[in-house]
């Protein structure tokens, strides 16, 4: 499981160091992509698997099922840490997220996330007035 939030930087080529926390848990190769609200999702193997055999099962026939699996999958790239544990990020995806120089890199479960700080800051100040009224629509049990 994937959990807390670190912050770093982009180096001059693109690259950005992977917590070592997370590192062990994606292994040696996972998939980066884009993700929802401009940030980017990196997943584990095991889990892109579980995550493409679901949207495998969405009807093709759907706009919106074929709206939603060319953003997602268009953008996945399959990744690997180098000796420093630093992954290099494609230009495509860092112009997604809007990623410059500082980053923002979450444990969200399954997967992780990478903002960019701007990106982060925005994201909190706009949904963290309404956290325990989103908590109420959607958990049934106490925290």
């Amino acid at each position: 499981m994937f959990m807390g939030e670190y912050r770093h930087a982009m180096d001059e080529k693109g690259r950005l160091t992977i917590p070592a926390k997370f590192r062990e848990e994606l292994g040696e190769r996972f998939v980066l992509t884009r993700g929802l609200d401009q940030c980017l999702f990196v997943y584990p193997m095991e889990e892109w698997k579980n995550l493409e055999g679901k949207l495998k099962g969405l009807p093709f026939t759907k706009a919106d099922a074929r709206a939603f699996s060319r953003f997602f999958f268009s953008g996945a790239v399959e990744c690997e840490l180098d000796k420093q544990g630093r992954v290099n990020i494609p230009a495509t995806l860092l112009s997604f997220a809007r990623i410059e120089k500082e980053c923002v890199i979450i444990g969200v479960s399954n997967r992780v996330e990478i903002w960019s700080e701007a990106g982060w800051t925005a994201y909190l100040s706009e949904k963290q007035g309404s956290f325990d009224e989103i908590a109420e629509k959607l958990v049934d049990f106490d925290l």
